[in-house]
């Protein structure tokens, strides 16, 4: 019996995490689970899959999600970030890190330094302490399977050859729902034509990350601390049909794709199932159907954010965790309607240029740094 953790099982990872257990079968077992309010689906996940741990936002929450379980269907409920912390500690085979942003920093630690494999599907906590959960999970000797779609494409393709042998590491991006946008265009922008992806259902934060590039930006760091790749050798490519989730060319010209359907079930399944491959009911590829693939370079003038997101891994130090925290507060500030869509990549650059320099030595520094950079955006939001 194999035995999952899911973190963040009522967001578009953990649900279809839920469903790809159910699909796999008896040898499978949710072991812990970490919700937020959602108290009508996390009853239903419960009942469903039965944990023996869950962890909620607030008390709140905790007290009506007793109320709404007979006796006999109660798993014990911790709280907040300890709870959610808890729960990646909590005896498992494999923790689906499904949290969004810098949240997933403390679980995903205390994941892989029990040596559980981490299926990671927060780059958020990569960009920002990367070295530290890499060195953690070298010193557990505990797997990192990626489950961003992009990153597992890499991960499958590397299987082919040695890192040594690798020219270019290639993602893939759909250009977002602004990519024949004009920068006229992107001046009136609103949250729901950014909350409308062309080709994926994924939660808020990251969906208004697609349409800024930013998460493409998130995902170039990701990748070069999974790969240990160097970043004059990962580039972005636009492919607007997503189907070639990323590419691996290698020194003697080889290309290696890895092509799939827009399904997060998959990567998931393969991030739980490595290194087997299990037949699945998900709707297979019919390239026939799609006829033709597409790819062009990325506009680093109509969408900084990428541009801002790869110079501050270039840059390393504190400005991945920078470049997070100022991202988050300002995604956030887009989605309440407090600045319009152009101002987020501009507000990421201003924080870190006020507070980029200098070298982390400690998680407890980065987390720290999260602090102020988040504190930081919020005073540039409130100037104007």
């Amino acid at each position: 019996m194999t035995t999952v953790s899911i973190l963040g099982s009522t967001g578009a990872i953990g649900t279809r995490t839920i469903d790809v257990l159910q699909a796999l079968g008896g040898s499978y077992q949710v072991a812990a689970m970490v919700a937020g309010r959602n108290v009508d689906l996390l009853v239903e996940q419960i009942r469903k899959v039965r944990p023996k741990l869950v962890g909620v936002a607030d008390e709140e929450t905790r007290k009506s999600l007793l109320d709404r379980l007979e006796a006999k269907e109660r798993p014990e409920i911790v709280v907040g970030d300890d709870g959610l912390v808890e729960c990646a500690a909590f005896p498992s085979d494999i923790v689906v890190n499904a949290v969004v942003g810098a949240r997933g920093i403390l679980p995903a630690l205390a994941a892989v330094r029990r040596g559980a494999r981490l299926a990671l599907a927060n780059k958020e906590c990569l960009v920002a302490a990367g070295k530290f959960i890499k060195d953690a999970a070298a010193l557990a000797e505990a797997e990192i399977i990626p489950v961003d779609s992009e990153h597992c494409a890499l991960f499958q393709c590397m299987l082919a050859g040695s890192r040594d042998e690798v020219h270019q590491w290639i993602l893939t991006a759909s250009g977002g729902p602004f990519r024949t946008y004009s920068k006229a265009d992107l001046e009136a922008v609103t949250v729901e034509q950014a909350l409308r992806h062309p080709n994926w259902s994924m939660g808020k934060k990251i969906t208004v990350d697609s349409a800024t590039l930013m998460n493409k930006g998130l995902e170039v760091i990701e990748a070069h601390h999974l790969f240990d790749a160097p970043y004059d050798k990962i580039s972005v490519l636009v492919h607007p049909e997503s189907i070639v989730h990323s590419m691996v060319e290698y020194v003697d010209g080889s290309v290696l794709a890895q092509l799939a359907t827009h399904d997060m079930k998959l990567p998931i399944q393969y991030a739980l199932t490595f290194p087997d491959r299990v037949t699945a009911p998900w709707p297979r590829l019919n390239l026939a159907e799609i006829g033709r693939l597409t790819f062009e370079e990325p506009d680093l003038d109509r969408f900084p954010a990428l541009r801002v997101a790869i110079e501050s891994g270039k840059s390393g130090g504190y400005a991945p965790c920078i470049l997070n925290a100022a991202n988050e507060v300002a995604v956030e500030a887009f989605l309440r309607g407090q600045i319009g869509y152009r101002r987020i990549a501009a507000l990421v650059e201003s924080v870190i240029s006020d507070l980029a320099g200098g070298e982390p030595k400690s998680v407890e520094d980065i987390l720290d740094m999260d602090r102020r950079a988040r504190a930081e955006a919020e005073l540039l939001l409130t100037k104007g």
